[in-house]
Parts: structure tokens; sequence; C-alpha cells
């Protein structure tokens, strides 16, 4: 549970959100987020996406391959994995 707390606090960094929610609330708090951002503010999205190091090549082909989803769930899925292999690396390099 520890590492729920430490992607709380990295995604708190970019979204205003309650760190007690669950896994299933939390994505689907940021699929909600990343919906309004692509119809209303992208540009605050890239920039998100940017300081959050998401490949930009990895989720393009991501969301090409990934056709029958929404992109926002695409997006949101591979802002969250990335912000998981932040906090294992750091893990890595701290022991």
């Amino acid at each position: 549970m520890k590492d729920q707390g430490e992607l709380s606090q990295l995604l708190n960094k970019d979204f205003e959100l309650d760190g007690t929610l669950t896994e299933e609330e939390l994505r689907n708090k940021l699929i909600h987020a990343f919906s309004w951002m692509l119809d209303n503010d992208i540009s605050k999205m890239m920039q998100i996406l940017y300081r959050a190091d998401v490949d930009e090549e990895r989720l393009k082909s991501l969301l090409i391959s990934s056709s029958h989803l929404p992109s926002a769930e695409v997006i949101a899925d591979e802002y969250l994995n990335r912000q998981r292999r932040k906090i294992e690396t750091r893990k890595m390099y701290s022991t």
C-alpha cells in the first residue's frame, strides 16, 4: 500500500485527487480528466504528459493499436504506467 501513497503523491503534482481513492477510482478520475482535456485543453494535457515523461512515440503507437478504446482511457493508463515505473526505478536505486 506504500506504493499507492507514492503514486498518489506523484499524481497530486498534476491533479487534485483524494488520497483515499482505490486504484479503480483513481483510474476513472484520470480517464475523466484526460477526456475533458482532450476536448477543452489539449495544451494542458500535453504539459502533464511531458512533465510525467510519457514517451510520445509509445503513446502514439498505443493509441493506434487500441483504437477500439477511448483515447482518454489509453492516455490515462499510459500515464499511470509511467508513474508506476518511476516509483519502481526510485526503489531500485534507493536501496
